[in-house]
């Protein structure tokens, strides 16, 4: 008997799960990934993880010019290696708030409440706080929230309870709101990501090829049935019975776009043969901002971060408005001096609060230029239109600049603020924040789940109207989880692997979700 045969495009934190999930069931699965091993020291380690960007394993994208963030081009760090994005980014676990997955099963997606999703993440987690009724021990992927933390990351900490913010035990309990320690993957002071405990044990059971930078989905007579790629300077296909896209939310949209699944207009006009008219393909992106609030010392330094742990070790939750159903900042808390591009490096040494926002209102969209792999994609964040927006990311630097001066950073360490700076007004901000934000690497909405004419997979992340495609990656979100999205696309790995084995008729392996994989 011939086995079921499946394509998973992108090994990221999505991708990665799924592949497992499929093998395990018995599948025969083919894994096509852009990038290439993950060798870099920089990856392993989490001390050196903003080495990774602008290398050969970032996609190094970039927005086109922000009308409304200063005119600038964002940076937007992709993985581009085994592993995806979860081998460049920070390592922060964070599920979101309880609220944000009702808000998906309100909007008529079945099976994505936080009833549905809570039982998941616990079977994901190997907490080291132990198990509890909304914690789990013993998953395939160690989330620690009980590490040495550097000294300026405890003051940070003291500072953000002297501002008055409540100290919060796990923001992954019953609520995010409060300062805390990040809880992370890592363990041994090694980045672990999902390649690395689902996929990289099996390896030998999956046909792993990377360096293929997928152009296309094959369709005939309405069904998915392989993909284009190239792979060393050579145009090849790839045939299966089932195909899923987790390339992302940028590379997946432009996948589609490129395979005639898109809004008609656009594809007529680039010369692509319409298979399907979804307009909703490639809208909806939305992404977390941040702007920097930097400190030096002058009473000691702060130094590098130890070699094993990040430069980032704090953060709080906080409703800049008490009204809020859940908090709309999260400022992000560097070891370092934070600089970006856009401000000149006055001091080598410091801290940064990075004001941020995790409830984002502005919304962009993804387009292709062209049919070619060549042509470049352009990306629209549509960064801090909303006024909303811009109110928070305001809101969170005023904040930041009031934890600064707070006698755990000012009397220990002497803090003085290099930026926005003691000179800069309140009413100056919102002008700095236009300036200054960035991304927080968490773009997420270009093939949005739901039930309506435009949404481009229904709630069993099938590619609606194209029969045997997937997308299961962040790009699925129907609006951005409150915080950090590794754990949400964790998440959607694993529900969209289970919902593509029971539809296609394969018995779903005991060990899925209910219990962990073998690492």
């Amino acid at each position: 008997m011939t086995k079921r045969s499946a394509i998973v495009v992108g090994a990221g934190t999505a991708g990665s799960i799924v592949a497992r999930r499929l093998v395990d069931a018995g599948l025969e699965v083919t894994l096509l990934e852009a990038g290439g091993q993950d060798t870099s020291p920089a990856i392993h380690d989490p001390s050196r993880l903003v080495e990774l960007w602008h290398t050969e394993n970032d996609w190094d994208h970039h927005t086109v010019p922000q009308e409304h963030a200063g005119g600038r081009r964002l940076h937007l760090p992709r993985g581009k290696v085994l592993g995806g994005s979860h081998a460049l980014n920070a390592m922060i676990w964070v599920r979101g708030a309880a609220a944000d997955y009702d808000h998906w099963a309100a909007l008529g997606n079945e099976g994505w409440s936080w009833d549905d999703v809570l039982p998941v993440y616990k079977a994901i987690e190997d907490y080291s706080g132990g198990p509890s009724e909304l914690r789990g021990a013993g998953g395939p992927l160690p989330v620690d929230g009980d590490y040495a933390l550097a000294p300026i990351q405890a003051s940070i900490i003291e500072a953000a309870v002297q501002e008055g913010l409540e100290r919060n035990p796990d923001y992954n309990g019953d609520h995010l709101d409060g300062v805390a320690p990040q809880q992370v993957t890592i363990a041994d002071g090694r980045r672990v990501n999902t390649w690395m405990v689902y996929l990289k044990p099996v390896q030998d059971q999956v046909a792993i090829e990377t360096g293929c930078h997928v152009h296309s989905v094959i369709v005939e007579e309405g069904r998915a049935v392989g993909v284009r790629y190239r792979q060393g300077g050579v145009d090849r296909e790839l045939r299966a019975d089932e195909v899923v896209l987790s390339a992302g939310a940028l590379d997946s949209p432009a996948i589609l776009l490129r395979s005639g699944v898109g809004p008609r207009t656009l594809l007529e006009e680039l010369g692509i043969d319409v298979v399907r008219d979804a307009p909703g393909v490639g809208e909806n992106l939305h992404d977390h901002l941040l702007s920097p609030v930097v400190f030096t010392t002058t009473r000691k330094r702060v130094g590098p971060p130890a070699s094993g742990s990040s430069a980032t070790q704090s953060h709080w939750f906080w409703k800049s408005d008490p009204s809020l159903e859940v908090p709309d900042t999260q400022p992000l808390n560097f070891s370092v001096p934070m600089y970006g591009e856009d401000l000149d490096p006055t001091a080598d040494d410091g801290f940064s609060l990075m004001a941020g926002i995790v409830t984002p209102r502005s919304r962009g969209r993804i387009r292709i230029t062209g049919a070619s792999l060549e042509d470049p994609l352009e990306i629209d964040l549509a960064a801090l239109e909303h006024p909303d927006d811009v109110r928070s990311l305001v809101a969170s630097v005023r904040q930041c600049r009031s934890v600064g001066r707070r006698p755990a950073l000012v009397e220990e360490w002497g803090a003085v603020e290099l930026y926005p700076g003691p000179d800069v007004g309140d009413d100056e901000l919102e002008d700095y924040v236009r300036r200054t934000a960035i991304t927080y690497h968490h773009q997420v909405g270009t093939c949005r789940m739901g039930v309506d004419e435009e949404a481009v997979v229904d709630p069993r992340l099938r590619v609606v109207g194209v029969a045997g495609l997937r997308v299961i990656d962040a790009s699925i979100m129907p609006r951005v989880t409150t915080g950090n999205t590794n754990a949400p696309a964790a998440l959607i790995g694993e529900l969209g692997s289970r919902f593509l084995l029971e539809d296609a008729g394969v018995p779903v392996p005991a060990g899925a979700l209910a219990e962990p994989v073998e690492a």
